[in-house]
């Protein structure tokens, strides 16, 4: 007996194997629900999040979900649920500037963050949440520097007055 095969449009195979090397290049998805956002308020987000190297991408779930499993990003079905917007990033400051910009952007407008899917690991709603509020890592590395600087700059002024003060 012959087995039965669906029969793919075209275009969907197009547009499924188009997303997957779109989404290959970056290592962050942040899930988003932008119902009731107008496209100003969509270009808006577009344009904060591209001046942080992030895209933001309108998806239909069915494709998202084809390309999640095939890039082997499990877990994230849950999150591909009711319209749905995919914040891409690259790299880990990258995903804590996006999460950041997100959450701030939904105080104003009717954007939810639904979750993520960061370097293979899935946040829910909360744990994102979490996440944006953390430093990045360039601030925690100047953190450091300046907590570093601050005693070796007392000693050099100290060592300088007495310098100053025997030359006097």
């Amino acid at each position: 007996m012959a087995e039965f095969q669906a029969r793919k449009a075209q275009y969907k195979v197009d547009a499924v194997k188009e997303m997957t090397s779109e989404f290959s290049q970056y290592d962050g998805f942040i899930f988003t629900d932008y119902r009731g956002m107008t496209v100003e308020q969509i270009s808006a987000l577009r344009d904060q999040l591209r001046a942080k190297e992030s895209a933001y991408r309108v998806v239909k779930n069915r494709f998202a979900k084809i390309v999640m499993g095939d890039l082997k990003h499990n877990g994230t079905d849950g999150n591909l649920v009711g319209p749905t917007a995919v914040a891409l990033t690259k790299g880990e400051d990258a995903s804590n500037a996006a999460s950041k910009i997100l959450f701030d952007f939904a105080k104003g407008a009717p954007l939810q963050v639904k979750g993520a899917y960061i370097d293979g690991k899935l946040f829910d709603k909360s744990q994102i949440e979490a996440y944006s509020k953390l430093p990045t890592r360039l601030e925690l590395i100047a953190s450091l520097m300046g907590t570093l600087n601050a005693p070796l700059t007392k000693l050099a002024r100290t060592l300088q007055a007495i310098v100053d003060a025997k030359s006097n």
